[in-house]
This record gives structure tokens, sequence and C-alpha cells, in this order.
């Protein structure tokens, strides 16, 4: 199943409600089962959230509308995790003050290669063309050990990298025998 946040998909004004239709059509060609998350202001006429396209969007797609007050962010969270492991999500939310209200550092990586595993960046989007998704890796971008070798992820300058970003540099040693 794949989740859409509308309000973090594009990003200007008038690319957004083109985004979340370009992503949820692209989905649903392929079969996926899509919940769209959003507030209930979406349904309303207006210059960025057109009601043909907000239409057409519901056509292809299950969708929940939360009151305009609320955060959607929890509702994402939860459906994500109830939905079981195969369940991917699309957020340009970066989900850091979720993370940082985890109650300790094991929790909070924890939450990190979860998020690593579940969330899809759009890599690239030219209108009219096919959507581009970052691939989400098959393997843990962490230290890693095979009994006499580890691979260790490293950025210069101590940079934190975010759920979606690769590390671009492994050091990699191997015991000598």
């Amino acid at each position: 199943m794949g989740f859409v946040a509308p309000q973090h998909v594009g990003s200007s004004r008038t690319r957004d409600r083109t985004s979340l239709l370009d992503v949820v059509s692209q989905l649903a060609k392929q079969n996926l089962q899509v919940l769209v998350l959003g507030r209930k202001h979406m349904l309303k006429q207006n210059s960025r959230w057109r009601k043909d396209d907000m239409e057409k969007v519901q056509k292809q797609a299950s969708f929940f509308f939360a009151d305009n007050i609320s955060e959607d962010d929890p509702f994402l969270l939860y459906a994500a995790l109830h939905s079981g492991n195969h369940c991917k999500f699309i957020t340009k939310d970066l989900m850091r003050d979720h993370k940082a209200c985890l109650p300790d550092a094991k929790t909070q990586r924890l939450f990190f290669k979860w998020q690593q595993g579940h969330q899809l960046a759009i890599v690239s989007r030219h209108p009219g063309s096919k959507i581009t998704f970052q691939h989400i890796l098959i393997y843990d971008t962490v230290v890693q050990t095979t009994g006499d070798s580890w691979h260790i992820p490293y950025d210069d300058d101590l940079v934190e990298r975010y759920s979606y970003e690769v590390p671009t540099k492994w050091l990699c040693l191997h015991r000598k025998t």
C-alpha cells in the first residue's frame, strides 16, 4: 500500500495538486492500494486544490481527511505501521520532530531504520512524464559485519543524514588471517 501526504508532496502551491494527482495516478497504474491522507480544506474549491483534480484522486485511492486544525503526521505513521511491513509512504516531512520525541537513542535509531525502509522520496518529476522515486535500499546503511570484515558508512564533517539519504562513503575493513 502506498501512502501520500498531500501537503508534503509538491514544493510550490501551484504544483501541489498536480503532484498529488500525478503520484496517485502512477501508483494506481501499478495496481497498488493507495491511501491519501490530508485535511478537509483540500475538498473545497480554491486555487490550490481544484475540485476536479481531487475527484480524480478520490477515484483512484482511498482517502482520509482530518480536521483542518489537526496534524496529519500521526495519522500517516499509524496507517503505515498498522498496514504492515510491506507498506511504503511518501512525504517530504523528515519526521525529525517525531523522532526527537522518542524516549532514548535506541528507540530513535529503530525509528530511523524503520523510516529508511519505508519512506519513499521523489527524485525527479517532470510535468507529463513518469515520477521517479528513490529506491529503498535492501541493505542497512549502518555498521555491518560479516565476521571477518566490517563495513562502516561515514560522512565528512559529521553531517547527519536523513532517512532517504544514502551514505556516499564506506570504510571497509578486513581482518588479516
